[in-house]
């Protein structure tokens, strides 16, 4: 099947059902137990620098280990597997004086994740399972200064996150990605140079896949990191027509909900949700196990707040096998007619009467 015919088959099944994304990739690589040797491979055994923990790094040191994981969540329903790149930039792998290595791991990890596409279409005849390339955030951010006694400083500026995000893009383009999923927004201005380096991309290659957008709503105060709200996120970023609008990461699905709710009646794209295991305990760990999960994800698809959902942070095959099976047979959120007005956005939104 050609890439244009999933896509296809991708806007058909968001008609016919919920889609099922999978959960965390950085809970199960640590399932492994890998060493540093494990991340370096023979590619990086020179390496003047310690890369252990840089998991982005497997994609191209254990592609095995890679190819084992997007499998289990294949196979427990998802339909999505995101790409093994949160940390492929050129700006998240300074950390690890990687930079060089950017590319190829975007192509690298969207190759795997389709491998494991190909063997779980294999074992179920007539299944489509899809690719969903990943933009990170990047650890740095261009809204908000990183030394307190200097809030006009700024450690990337939009030119760089541009670049960064454009070289990442391409290889995930080149490595097979069906869709481009920019995640985990914390900073709507480094979303927007996602979003600006993609569609660039889109103009270079000749065509275009469908854009997902999930911000990340960082505490109880009901804002991203830099300040917006969710319906002030939605229009910065509603321009691109993208395929899903919605949330992951920083909270449980309790939490998240009111917040999912607001998007699902604004919205007049997909929406999605992929919240964490709950909230961190005290040593940092996940605690809500897949059938709690899965109850307040299902009560989501009941109440018509969502079309795709999953899992992140504490999440494994037995959250997503249990979140695929609860919203089984429930039909999807209506996508709303939103009337044409003059709606602008600062911290807040703002709509012309």
């Amino acid at each position: 099947m050609t890439r244009e015919e999933r896509i296809a088959k991708l806007k058909a099944l968001s008609k016919e059902r919920i889609l099922v994304l999978d959960g965390a990739m950085g809970t199960m690589i640590q399932g492994y137990k890998l060493t540093e040797a494990d991340f370096r491979g023979e590619l990086l055994k020179d390496h003047a620098y310690d890369v252990k923990g840089d998991n982005e790094l497997i994609s191209l040191s254990r592609p095995d280990i890679l190819r084992e994981i997007h499998l289990k969540y294949y196979r427990a329903g998802a339909d999505f597997a995101e790409t093994n790149t949160f940390s492929a930039t050129t700006i998240a792998q300074a950390d690890y004086h990687l930079e060089h290595l950017a590319y190829e791991m975007n192509v690298a990890s969207a190759r795997v994740a389709r491998e494991a596409a190909d063997i779980a279409e294999s074992e179920t005849p007539g299944r489509v399972c899809f690719v969903a390339g990943v933009l990170g955030p990047t650890n740095r951010t261009a809204s908000i200064s990183p030394k307190v006694n200097d809030p006009g400083f700024r450690n990337v500026d939009f030119d760089q996150l541009v670049a960064a995000y454009k070289e990442a893009t391409r290889g995930l383009i080149e490595g097979g990605a069906d869709t481009i999923l920019v995640e985990t927004i914390f900073d709507t201005l480094n979303a927007k140079a996602a979003l600006f380096a993609v569609e660039e991309v889109f103009d270079e290659v000749g065509f275009e896949l469908p854009i997902m957008i999930s911000g990340t709503i960082t505490d109880m105060s009901g804002r991203l990191l830099s300040g917006q709200t969710p319906e002030a996120f939605w229009n910065s970023v509603r321009h691109v027509k993208p395929f899903s609008i919605g949330l992951n990461c920083a909270l449980g699905a309790k939490e998240m909900r009111p917040h999912v709710d607001t998007l699902s009646r604004i919205a007049d794209a997909h929406v999605s949700a992929h919240p964490n295991a709950g909230l961190p305990n005290e040593m940092g760990e996940y605690d809500q196990d897949a059938g709690q999960m899965s109850g307040l994800v299902g009560e989501f698809a009941s109440s018509g707040l969502v079309n795709i959902v999953g899992g992140c942070c504490g999440t494994t095959p037995e959250h997503i096998h249990a979140i695929a099976e609860a919203v089984k047979g429930v039909h999807p959120r209506d996508i709303p007619e939103v009337e044409p007005r003059l709606r602008l956005s600062g911290l807040e939104a703002f709509t012309a009467a």
